[in-house]
This record gives C-alpha cells, sequence and structure tokens, in this order.
C-alpha cells in the first residue's frame, strides 16, 4: 500500500520513571546553555518541503524581474538614464513685435543681460492697456532648468493673437555630468520667431482720447469712462480705450507687487474693458433713432411742430387727483420744437410724444422702438474679434414682466425707454457701431483691430430713405453749433454730435454722461462715442468736456490728423 508522506508516523516508546527524575535533577552536571544533554529532533520533511518551495517561488520572482528589466524594459530605462544625462535647453523664439496703424511700435522684444529670452517692452503712451495686454515669462526649477519655456499673452491682444505672436521654439541638447555641470551642448532646431501684428489703431489719438478721458474722470468725479473711434465705411477701430487702465509692463515684470495688488483691489476695476463689457444707459443718445424711425414711418415730417412746455401730464383714470407727470430736463421747456430742434436741444418732451404718443401726436409705441433700436444693433453684441463683450438691454413687456414684481406695462415706461432710461443700456461700442450706421446710412460695419482684416456688413432690416437720414444728419451738426454739444464745436474739423445724460443710484444721486456722433459733417469719415461713469449728481463734469480736451490735444501735438479732412 501506497505511503502517505504527508500522513504523520508514530511509534510506541516505553519511558522509565526513573529516566525522567533523573534527566529532571541533571544529575550529570550538563551545561543546559550550551544544550548538553539536550534533546535534537530532526527537521520533518514537509517542513523542508515548504522551505524549498518558498526559496524557488523566491528565485523564480526575482529572475522574472531581472529579465523585464533587461529585456523588455531595458530601452525605457535606458533612455531614462540617457535623459539624466542629456537635458533639452529651450533656444527661446523671439515674439512678434505689435504695431499701431502708422507703423510705431507700440510692443517690442528687450534683450538683457543673463537671461535666454528678450523680455517684452511696452510703449510709454497711456491708454493701450486694454488694448495689449501683458504676458508672463518662462521658469527655472531649482536645478536651474526651465519648467515653464514659452512666453505667453496674458490679455488683450498679446493673449487673443498669442498663437501667430509667440513664434516656436528651437531646442539645445545639453550634456551634464552627475552634478548637472555642463560638459557639451549642440543645437538641435532653430526657434521660428513670431509674426508681427498690425492694428487698426493710431496710437497717438488713442492716447489723446484717454487723457481726455482721464483728466475729467479726475476733475468731475467720474468713477471711470471708455472711447472709441470707428471708419464708418471699413470698421477700423482708430481709437479703443477704457479707463482706469493697467500697465502691461507692470504686470508683465511681476516684480512690484504693491502695484498689482492695487490694480487688483482698485474699486474702480482697471481689468474692465468698460469699451466692450461696461453696460450703461444711453440717455439721449437714442433720440437721433427714434427720431429716424418716427419720420420712416410718416409719424412726423420736417414740419412738424410739438410745444414744450417742459412736462406733459397723463391723467390717472383710477385716481384723477394723482395724475403722472413727465418733466423735461428744461423746466420751463423749449417752446415750439421740430425734429431738428428736438434732437439738437434735447427735447424729452418732444420724444415723449413721439415715442408714446400725446394728444394728437401718434406714437411708435413700444413695440417698434424695440424693432427700430434692434435695427440698428444696440444692446447686441458687434461681434468684434476682441475680449469679452456684453450685450445689454432693451425695456420691453416682456422683459418687465422677468424682472418687476408688478409686470404690467405702462404708458409711462413707453415714454422713459424713449429718453434711453427704464432698464436700457448699451455698451460704448455698441453705440459706436450704430452712429456709423446712422452716418453711411444704414450699413452694421463690425469692428475690427488689424489692418488686413475685412470687417462684416450687413444692411438695417428696414429701407429707410437718404432724406430721413440727411435730415437727422443735419440735426447733429445743429447739436454742435447751437444745441447741447457747442463744447466741441471746433475749426478743427465739422463734428456732428449728441449728448446723452442718465441718473443712476437708489435715490439718482449719481449720473453718466455720454457724447457720440460722427465726423466730419459733410463726408462722414469716422463715428465715436465717449461715456463717462457715475459722477455725483452736483458735479459739473461731462463727456463732451472729455472729446473737448481730445480735440484740443490733437489740435496742438497732432494737427496732422486733421489736414486729412
Amino acid at each position: 500500500m501506497r505511503r502517505n508522506f504527508f500522513k504523520r508516523r508514530y511509534r510506541d516508546y516505553e519511558i522509565n520513571p526513573d529516566e525522567i527524575l533523573i534527566d529532571d535533577a541533571n544529575v550529570s552536571r550538563m551545561n543546559t546553555q550550551q544544550f548538553e544533554g539536550v534533546f535534537q529532533k530532526r527537521i520533518s520533511q514537509k517542513t523542508l518541503f515548504f522551505v524549498g518551495v518558498f526559496f524557488i517561488l523566491v528565485f523564480v520572482i526575482f529572475s522574472g524581474r531581472l529579465i523585464s528589466l533587461q529585456l523588455a524594459r531595458g530601452e525605457t530605462y535606458k533612455e531614462l538614464a540617457e535623459n539624466n544625462r542629456l537635458r533639452q535647453s529651450p533656444i527661446f523664439a523671439e515674439r512678434g513685435v505689435i504695431y499701431d496703424r502708422n507703423g510705431v511700435e507700440i510692443a517690442w522684444n528687450d534683450a538683457r543681460e543673463g537671461y535666454d529670452f528678450s523680455y517684452r517692452s511696452y510703449t510709454e503712451m497711456e491708454g493701450l492697456g486694454h488694448l495689449l495686454g501683458y504676458v508672463y515669462y518662462p521658469e527655472k526649477d531649482s536645478s536651474g532648468f526651465y519648467w515653464r519655456n514659452e512666453i505667453g499673452g496674458q490679455a488683450g491682444l498679446e493673449k487673443k493673437y498669442n498663437d501667430l505672436l509667440s513664434g516656436q521654439n528651437g531646442a539645445q541638447l545639453i550634456e551634464v555630468d552627475a552634478t548637472n555641470n555642463l560638459i557639451n551642448d549642440s543645437k538641435m532646431t532653430e526657434p521660428i520667431n513670431g509674426i508681427n501684428l498690425t492694428t487698426s489703431v493710431d496710437a497717438k489719438i488713442q492716447h489723446y482720447l484717454f487723457k481726455g478721458i482721464q483728466e475729467q474722470a479726475e476733475e468731475a468725479g467720474f468713477t471711470g469712462g471708455a472711447g472709441s473711434i470707428m471708419d464708418i465705411e471699413t470698421g477700423e477701430l482708430l481709437a479703443f480705450t477704457s479707463y482706469p487702465e493697467f500697465d502691461p509692463y507692470t504686470l508683465a515684470e511681476g516684480s512690484d507687487t504693491q502695484a498689482i495688488n492695487g490694480f487688483f483691489n482698485d474699486p474702480q476695476k482697471p481689468f474692465l474693458n468698460r469699451v466692450l463689457s461696461g453696460v450703461y444707459s444711453p440717455g439721449s443718445t437714442v433720440k437721433p433713432f427714434l427720431g429716424l424711425a418716427a419720420l420712416n414711418e410718416n409719424l412726423i415730417n420736417d414740419s412738424t411742430r410739438i410745444l414744450s412746455t417742459g412736462r406733459i401730464e397723463i391723467p390717472n383714470r383710477y385716481n384723477p387727483s394723482q395724475s403722472s407727470i413727465f418733466r423735461d430736463w428744461r423746466r420751463e421747456g423749449h417752446g415750439i420744437t421740430d425734429i431738428r430742434h428736438a434732437i439738437a436741444d434735447s427735447v424729452n418732451t418732444f420724444f415723449y410724444a413721439i415715442g408714446g404718443g400725446y394728444q394728437d401726436q401718434e406714437g411708435l409705441g413700444i413695440t417698434r422702438i424695440e424693432e427700430y433700436v434692434r435695427a440698428f444693433k444696440l444692446a447686441e453684441p458687434t461681434g468684434i474679434d476682441f475680449g469679452n463683450e456684453s450685450e445689454g438691454t432693451i425695456p420691453t413687456p416682456v422683459w418687465k414682466e422677468q424682472i418687476f414684481e408688478d409686470g404690467t406695462w405702462r404708458l409711462g415706461d413707453t415714454y422713459n425707454t424713449s429718453i434711453g432710461q427704464f432698464g436700457f443700456q448699451v455698451t460704448p461700442i455698441q453705440m459706436t457701431r450704430a452712429m456709423a450706421a446712422l452716418a453711411n446710412k444704414g450699413t452694421l460695419v463690425t469692428p475690427i483691430l488689424l489692418q488686413g482684416n475685412s470687417a462684416q456688413k450687413e444692411g438695417i432690416s428696414m429701407t429707410i430713405s437718404d432724406a430721413d437720414y440727411e435730415l437727422v444728419h443735419a440735426a447733429l451738426r445743429d447739436t454742435v453749433t447751437k444745441g447741447t454739444a457747442q463744447i466741441i464745436n471746433t475749426d478743427a474739423t465739422s463734428f456732428t454730435a449728441k449728448t446723452g445724460t442718465a441718473q443712476v443710484g437708489i435715490d439718482n444721486e449719481y449720473f453718466n454722461s455720454w457724447v457720440t456722433g460722427f465726423f466730419p459733417y459733410e463726408n462722414p469719415k469716422y463715428a465715436f462715442s465717449v461715456v463717462m461713469e457715475r459722477a455725483p449728481e452736483d458735479s459739473e463734469g461731462s463727456a463732451g468736456r472729455a472729446m473737448k480736451s481730445f480735440i484740443d490735444q490733437v489740435t496742438e501735438h497732432y494737427p496732422e490728423f486733421w489736414q486729412q479732412f
């Protein structure tokens, strides 16, 4: 019968009690510390078997790992070892230069001793911060090797066109010893420098427009402002500036932490590009568009006369003793007014009447007001390929239902919308484009910031006669020669304009100020808008004053600009 190897085998032993006692007493005086007199038991075959299996498994595992390291992953570890000895260092590409429309450098590269890459320099002319943006630079680790190996755009054109401006770095292979000391180096690939950009802006014009806005803000207590000037046919932006601004050089350098923290903590929000992202009640700047609408709808003509007594009164059918009164900015009124006078002198009561209707004068009503305002794309993004563009709001019955608990639309809401208030909001760039479409008689042009780019164009969504456009043009010229924008009347060129003021704040304790228009009057070339944000109600400041400062500075320091007209 087969013997079971793992089965324990027993033998019978007979033990004499005396043997136990003798052993316990250690009669022989054996040294038990040296294991004298101690019985030794053989290691069992089962134990030997398991120990053997264990050592075989260990051998197999280590052999397998060795084979894996030497054969399967040998090339990988060889490459890692080589990389510990051979390092790749970038050869930095030169970033593209940014020029204004006249070939003036406004962002360029400066080599610095001890650096592998060029630092970015920016023009000292003010007002170009939001346009240009700024960059970040390569960084090294504690061993002296680059962990960030590119110069990247952080805002403005630097960010928008980073792929064009940055080019492509080259590479250099460096051999080092165990302590990272250089042994040898050789080039692998040459860098490809970035592409230069030529903007549509005139840096001097932008600088002087910014200075005009800045001076008015500081003198009159406005918290901010913005301005833009656009070619009415090509969409090229000649100026595109926002106050306050950040300093591109300081942010790119990153060393002046106090100044940088000042930018980020400034309540005046210097990182807000007010041209694109600021939304403001347009106030009376919407009046030319409503006047054009009333003319086109045959509600008025150039002979229509409306009496302005300083207010209109609407009876309250529920409580006749508490009628609603809508006042003009001039308490005594403006007398008999026509469309040219009403635009030039910004007669609120005239626009209450043609907007919502009054007595025998039929009004547009809120539906047609919205239709015409949207035809000129106010309160809609312009499509400019730059930055974060806000939209805006046109007050309508649907809007009021969504915003107010009492969503009932009333005649007074139409009146207030007719003078650009009651939740009406637009951006400065939208106003500039709308004024350009009014100047060129109906073509909406998308603003652009780079020369060589083609602007998208589209006609407004309705047909308006040249005669109606020209009547409104004449009214805008009257505004400068004898109306509310006389402050910008100049011999430099013939301006047209429309001013606007909108009360803001819980108790209307602040106001925003606008001026928008085009020039020259006879052969329009450029549309413009300037908005000044949030001055105290007793301030005498205005956007018109900022525009006058701009005109005066250009006349004094850059007179050749006016010579083209």
